[in-house]
């Protein structure tokens, strides 16, 4: 099992599988990162990896129409198009 941060929610801890997307691990454990569509569409689910950015899967292309180069430099990610293989520690 891997640990998820949420930050931005009084550092509530959430437990979770390898390979879990990021905002399904928040709806299941009420973490509270915003969403409207959970499929990549409208871009609100945009959140910052503070730690353990290196747990997450590739850039998917719908990031890629949402976020810019330097929004992945800084370590933000969409939740619904992240998947997590370590821990991480999360904000939005």
């Amino acid at each position: 099992m891997i640990s998820v941060t949420f930050i931005t929610n009084a550092n509530k801890v959430l437990a979770a599988p390898e390979n879990s997307n990021l905002l399904r691990v928040s709806l299941r454990g009420q973490g509270g990162i915003p969403f409207k569509c959970g499929g990549g569409v409208c871009g609100t689910c945009k959140c910052r990896i503070e730690s353990g950015l290196e747990h997450t899967d590739a850039v998917k292309p719908k990031e890629r129409k949402h976020l810019s180069e330097a929004d992945f430099e800084q370590g933000f990610r969409m939740a619904c198009q992240t998947f997590v293989n370590g821990d991480i520690s999360v904000s939005w």
